[in-house]
């Protein structure tokens, strides 16, 4: 039986939720394979079994504190299936997106600037105690003011679309509760102007960032995939609504414009028995070839184009570094995300102009049916809630999909081809080398509490064993209390 020792890196760190990293090495030290692994169970497609319809949007949301409103408006939207809402009115529909916007630019904001900056701004390599939001408050003070600001910007809006900034109400089956004042209103238009001038500043610096380390950055992590997500009729990026489009790594299209409620049709949950999380492929291709992206990137690499100016000029100069082909680099959704967060701005401004969001009239109802798909783009990625319910109006079924989980063969490729580059023939752990293998997942913002159903808190614990395993070498950092 072959010799190997096991590395593990247990929580992962600057990530959303609790997993842990597994690397195998073989006797020269050489990664033979690597692992996410999710460590907890999730059980909300259980507990919400027997609930009523009208409960689902409020109760999904605590799935997640940092993207509450992406789980509370997919399942408003699959609801609103159940109640034969098949066309909501001008103002359920706008405001609903205006949520959507809010909630993907501060979720955006805080995953580049609090997470990932460190990283970006002080190399993978700087010390632990450097690397980290305090570092970049006290050597980027005025970039961390304006990541605070921005981030509040957007919780503002979901505030006064959804009624709370976390786990809000404001979504219902048929349509919205409530719609927007005019002093809402003008509260958020005195402040977008700034925001549209520092978004643009963000997306200035992770593009820099990215072009001007290129050739590192294509070397770290990329490989070539399938790419997932909604797209509008005519091609444009749409993170509320649309038709499923999927394309392979040369950008052909594999399945395109297909109604979102057939996704049983298209994709496979796969099962694997060392983590919690699935893996799902398009069925079509198979298990080993089917694995695909969804996400910032994805989103760029699917879309024709983006209906804002801004974002349309830099999803070209994205499109223009791989010719128009694909972009299967990891650390390129640091770009995208940027590119996202100004056409979040760009939609919430010319929202926050539209008189519909004054508008009265909420809710739509019609024939009941007994079964709802809701789909939409979280910040993450494609997140699909699919529900089926009694003559009582109870659920008997619950399906989530969650963006995490469409992601997960790709992260486990990223971190995999990482830590070879990085780790294999090193006999010593040291903080860089974890590092570096965190920042491939972390690339994608892993959310791992949307999942998996996370409890508790546990302390980052690195052992390396010897083949006959003795340990030879351990870190541990332990969480604050």
């Amino acid at each position: 039986m072959p010799k190997r020792r096991i590395v593990e890196i247990s929580p992962l760190t600057r990530v959303e939720g609790h997993g842990k990293v597994s690397i195998h090495l073989d006797e020269d030290n050489n990664v033979s394979d690597a692992r996410l692994h999710i460590v907890e169970f999730r059980g909300f497609e259980r507990f919400i079994q027997g609930r009523l319809l009208w409960e689902v949007p409020v109760i999904v949301q605590r799935l997640c504190g940092i993207c509450p409103v992406s789980h509370h408006l997919a399942a408003a939207k699959a609801m609103d299936q159940i109640v034969g809402a098949h066309q909501l009115t001008p103002t359920a529909e706008k405001m609903r997106r205006l949520m959507h916007y809010g909630q993907v630019m501060q979720s955006h904001v805080l995953h580049f600037f609090h997470l990932c900056s460190p990283d970006l701004l002080f190399g993978f390599d700087a010390p632990v105690e450097k690397r980290n939001i305090f570092g970049i408050i006290n050597e980027f003070p005025e970039l961390a003011v304006q990541a605070v600001k921005m981030r509040k910007f957007g919780q503002e809006i979901i505030e006064k679309t959804a009624g709370k900034k976390i786990h809000g109400t404001g979504a219902i089956a048929g349509g919205i509760n409530k719609n927007l004042t005019i002093d809402e209103r003008d509260s958020l238009l005195k402040d977008i102007d700034q925001m549209q001038k520092w978004a643009v500043d963000a997306l200035d610096l992770a593009k820099g960032y990215t072009l001007d380390n290129l050739d590192y950055i294509n070397d770290f992590s990329s490989f070539p995939s399938s790419h997932m997500s909604l797209v509008a009729e005519d091609g444009a990026l749409d993170l509320y609504h649309g038709h499923l489009r999927a394309i392979d790594q040369d950008g052909e299209a594999i399945f395109d414009q297909v109604d979102y409620r057939t996704y049983t049709d298209l994709l496979v949950e796969e099962v694997r028995p060392w983590s919690y999380m699935k893996f799902p492929f398009i069925k079509k291709l198979g298990t080993h070839d089917g694995w695909y992206r969804v996400g910032p990137l994805a989103r760029m690499n699917t879309a024709t184009y983006i209906d804002t100016p801004l974002a349309n000029k830099a999803h070209a100069d994205l499109k223009a570094v791989t010719e128009g082909k694909p972009n299967p680099t990891t650390l390129a959704n640091h770009w995208a995300r940027m590119i996202e967060v100004v056409h979040c701005v760009e939609k919430i401004k010319d929202l926050l102009h539209d008189e519909d969001l004054q508008g009265k009239d909420l809710v739509v109802t019609g024939e009941r049916q007994l079964e709802g798909i809701g789909v939409i783009e979280a910040p993450r990625g494609n997140l699909i809630h699919h529900y089926k319910v009694d003559e009582n109006d109870q659920v008997q079924f619950c399906n989530l999909i969650v963006s995490t989980t469409h992601n997960n063969e790709a992260m486990n490729r990223a971190l995999a081809g990482v830590a070879r580059k990085f780790i294999s023939g090193e006999p010593k752990i040291t903080e860089g080398m974890l590092n570096h293998v965190e920042v491939a997942v972390r690339a994608y913002d892993p959310c791992l509490s949307c999942a998996t159903h996370a409890l508790g808190q546990m302390p980052l614990r690195v052992e390396l064993l010897g083949p006959d395993g003795q340990q030879i070498d351990q870190k541990t950092r332990d969480l604050p209390s």
